[in-house]
């Protein structure tokens, strides 16, 4: 799909006729239509895969409010569907349920019609293509990798059509986004280890003109850590490549700012509103509209604009994220961050982009100012507590520092552990680099997975490691 969906064309008078029907009967009453295609194409030494890409879906779903709000999904729309569809959001809102219904007012919403297209920028390569490119690069690492075992690598390309009905609004998008990896494993001896690299844009010629470079580099990485080992546990200085740093944002100040979590009394934040909780030179940001990445779209599953919502500005925090309800709950304004996993799912707050601000600091001279730490480098998981503020993140490896120099020692895992504010409080400079890597997904929780990024710039900060 390479422009706006032909079946959401095709079924917007159906939807226009039921939500035409509904609000004779409901105060509020919105449709939201989806259609979600692509593929992903993967290969290693042994084997290839094509297969659709785990985000499709084409669904509707329709909410009404009626003393409470409720919501009812269909994977199509026809005319002669619309009396039985009406009946049932009729029987569904005089329902008695089990589960509290959310009991804000009906939305109140000013009248916006428009149209969003962010097209791939250049070639989109057929499945075939992409799998003849991916062999090839699988092989030459084949052939020029020290100690290599396996190989792999995938690419992914998604079109996104959503359109948004309701009342007052009439909203359409649609854009694209390409996700690439690679990892490589090596063995010497009774050791084996893998390195594995990412990689967001909506460019697929960029996408693999990004894997054709990082293959080497992975290879090289795989072989290093042969040698490593875990570190001493203990409190050390280090500095955060981007890749690292988005994930302290995104498990610091992402979910503990989901303003969902506000409403169940679930997170702290709630009571810091306006306080310190970091460094000054620390400023943060979330939104669909903040940066160009895997989380950007034009408006959200609740018919809400992209924004981009600062979350804390030089170290005080001054704004949470939320979806349409949660806001209205809390009598906040909505900041665009209503999604879904699909159009069979709720819509829960969720982060987008998010991302530390570039400071002014050069980095060379953040590592000359590290007596004895670590590089810490690659994001492989991380979890928080936001009621407690706990946190704790994952790195595939670190390089030793020691009087400001790289001694060449790698340490593998790194485990970095501690309370969100004196991580964010420890940190004392921030570089002029920059980048937002758009590869990732994430849970609410175990479950809801929707695509996101994170990133920002290197820090220098104090934390416990092991």
């Amino acid at each position: 799909m390479k422009k706006y969906s032909a079946y959401l064309t095709k079924k917007k008078p159906v939807a226009q006729a039921l939500l035409d029907r509904l609000l004779e009967r409901f105060e509020y009453a919105s449709i939201l239509g989806t259609h979600v295609t692509g593929t992903g194409v993967s290969v290693d030494p042994k084997t290839t895969g094509v297969s659709p890409v785990p985000i499709s879906e084409c669904g509707f779903v329709i909410k009404v409010f009626q003393n409470g709000y409720c919501e009812y999904s269909v994977n199509d729309l026809e005319m002669g569907d619309i009396p039985t569809l009406v009946d049932r959001l009729v029987s569904l809102a005089d329902r008695d349920s089990a589960v509290e219904r959310v009991r804000a007012a009906a939305a109140r919403e000013e009248a916006i019609c428009q149209r969003f297209c962010r097209p791939p920028v250049g070639k989109v390569y057929p499945a075939e293509q992409i799998l003849a490119r991916l062999t090839a690069l699988v092989r030459q690492g084949m052939d020029t990798i020290d100690n290599v075992v396996t190989v792999r690598a995938y690419l992914e390309h998604a079109s996104v059509s959503k359109m948004f009905l309701s009342g007052k609004k009439d909203l359409e998008q649609f854009y694209t986004w390409d996700t690439a990896s690679c990892s490589v494993m090596v063995r010497s001896g009774d050791t084996t280890r893998m390195a594995y690299d990412s990689f967001g844009s909506n460019s697929m010629n960029q996408v693999f003109s990004h894997l054709s470079r990082a293959l080497p580099q992975v290879g090289a990485l795989a072989n290093e850590l042969l040698e490593a080992a875990p570190p001493e546990p203990g409190i050390y200085e280090v500095i955060t490549d981007p890749s690292i740093t988005g994930l302290i944002a995104h498990e610091a100040f992402g979910h503990g700012v989901e303003m969902d979590m506000f409403v169940k009394d679930r997170a702290q934040a709630r009571e810091f509103m306006g306080k310190q909780v970091a460094s000054p030179l620390v400023s943060m940001h979330d939104g669909a509209a903040a940066t160009l990445s895997a989380g950007s779209y034009f408006f959200d599953d609740d018919g809400v604009l992209a924004q981009d919502t600062t979350i804390i500005r030089n170290g005080i925090l001054v704004n949470g994220i939320s979806d349409l309800l949660s806001a209205m709950e809390l009598g906040t304004q909505p900041t665009g961050n209503g999604r879904r996993q699909s159009y069979k799912r709720k819509a829960y707050t969720r982060m987008t982009n998010t991302f530390f601000e570039k400071g002014s600091d050069r980095l060379a001279d953040m590592i000359k100012s590290v007596k004895h730490g670590y590089y810490i480098a690659v994001t492989n998981n991380g979890m928080e507590d936001p009621k407690n503020w706990g946190i704790q993140c994952t790195a595939l490896y670190g390089r030793e520092i020691r009087d400001g120099i790289f001694t060449g020692k790698l340490v593998s895992p790194v485990v970095m552990s501690g309370h969100v504010l004196d991580l964010l409080g420890s940190i004392s400079a921030v570089s002029g680099d920059f980048q937002v890597i758009g590869a990732g997904s994430c849970g609410k929780g175990y479950k809801e997975w929707v695509r996101v990024s994170d990133g920002g710039p290197c820090l220098k900060a104090k934390v416990k490691i092991g």
